[in-house]
């Protein structure tokens, strides 16, 4: 879908990679621009003390991209970038405003080199206000300072942390998606534009429904344990072998007959405690215990049976490595076979981009780039000379894999 558009992403860790990453799986052509010591989540394995060749989580978000090396403390590095953006299609980066106003890579900088440059600046905060230069990670900007840490977290218990990138991630899906919106309008008019991602403001539509109560009302109710949940019905219950299923009701009052069939239990359908919403609701650690009970005679297999039998809506809690083996995730695509960094022809399984786009090339182009392999084949193609290139090698302005 992207073929022919090329990308600069002067980036490091997760989230803008990220977005650079379902770009390249959608056809764009990637120049990925690492600091003299390279890209900080090269090291993610290695700092545990293992010695992997591949490194899924690097390699994840960095699939099938060219890397150079560039010192852009230097004006000669500053200069490649221009070089490189003069005839790019988007410029993607994290690098905070000021840094990249002072070195000269700001948006209206760059922009006046190529018009219909998209510009993405993917930051913690946003482009504007007190915090617009704050470092931002995902469990600060997007966890903790959006409100989702405090909400997930059922009332009266200790704070915990995200799991790796998530937040990083969900702000890559949304990067990437107004990257293509921009593409669209420069492909329209010839003119490009800034794209403002954040980790904070994708945290916040993420979490949009509370915060769309919150804004409303004035307050939003906390996050309850199963017995106090207000629909205690779209709860968890555990089968007799150890397993935990997510029950789901629609709305109104259709599936509370269809959940006692489900657990043989007809004779509480008519029942006038249950039998209404706000009723199971008064009663809604009553109605928890039933429905514990009733799933409680069955297995997994068993109770998966007579759920769909009964139409209802469910999902099993799965751990990650059951995931692994759902016949369903690989259905829909979501894992994908990535070229390994070995340079052995070697494959192995990664997560796939987030949007499948049937009969067309949407997964890996390439396996994750070496430090700087690409830097000598990306400066040729700039129009430096051997010399050239030489000097820079020698000086430190760039490094070669």
């Amino acid at each position: 879908m992207l073929e022919g558009i090329k990308v600069v992403e002067y980036a490091t860790y997760m989230a803008a990679p990220g977005a650079g990453a379902i770009l390249r799986d959608w056809g764009a052509d990637v120049v990925k621009i690492e600091p003299p010591g390279g890209d900080p989540v090269r090291l993610f394995f290695r700092t545990i003390g293992t010695d992997l060749q591949d490194n899924p989580v690097f390699d994840f978000d960095n699939r099938g991209k060219k890397s150079i090396i560039v010192d852009t403390s230097k004006d000669e590095g500053q200069e490649i970038i221009r070089k490189l953006v003069a005839d790019a299609d988007v410029f993607l980066t994290n690098v905070r405003p000021g840094g990249l106003e002072r070195s000269g890579l700001d948006y209206d900088s760059l922009k006046s080199l190529n018009p219909k440059l998209v510009y993405c600046s993917l930051t913690g905060y946003g482009l504007q206000g007190p915090d617009a230069d704050r470092p931002g990670f995902d469990i600060a900007s997007f966890w903790s300072r959006t409100g989702v840490a405090r909400l997930t977290v059922p009332k009266g218990e200790e704070l915990f942390a995200n799991r790796t990138a998530f937040g990083d991630h969900t702000t890559s899906m949304s990067a990437a998606a107004g990257i293509c919106a921009a593409l669209v309008e420069a492909g329209r008019t010839g003119k490009g534009r800034l794209v403002e991602a954040s980790l904070f403001r994708a945290g916040l539509y993420a979490l949009g429904s509370d915060f769309a109560i919150q804004l409303m009302f004035d307050r939003v109710a906390s996050t309850k344990p199963r017995h106090d949940q207000n629909v205690p019905i779209t709860n968890f219950f555990q089968t007799s072998d150890g397993a935990w299923i997510c029950l789901v009701s629609r709305q109104g009052e259709v599936d509370w007959g269809p959940i006692c069939r489900a657990i043989d239990r007809e004779d509480l359908i008519e029942d006038p405690r249950f039998t209404s919403a706000k009723g199971r609701r008064k009663h809604r650690a009553e109605v928890v215990d039933i429905i514990d009970e009733g799933f409680a005679k069955y297995t997994k297999d068993e109770i998966a049976e007579r759920l769909d039998a009964q139409s209802l809506a469910w999902a099993p809690v799965q751990t990650l490595a059951e995931v692994a083996k759902d016949p369903q995730a690989h259905a829909a695509g979501a894992i994908v076979q990535t070229p390994s960094a070995k340079g052995d022809g070697s494959t192995y399984p990664s997560p796939a981009s987030p949007v499948r786009f049937p009969g067309a090339d949407d997964g890996p182009k390439g396996p994750s780039p070496a430090p700087g392999e690409h830097t000598r084949d990306v400066m040729g193609a700039l129009g430096y000379s051997e010399a050239q290139i030489a000097d820079m090698i020698e000086d430190g302005t760039i490094k070669v894999g």
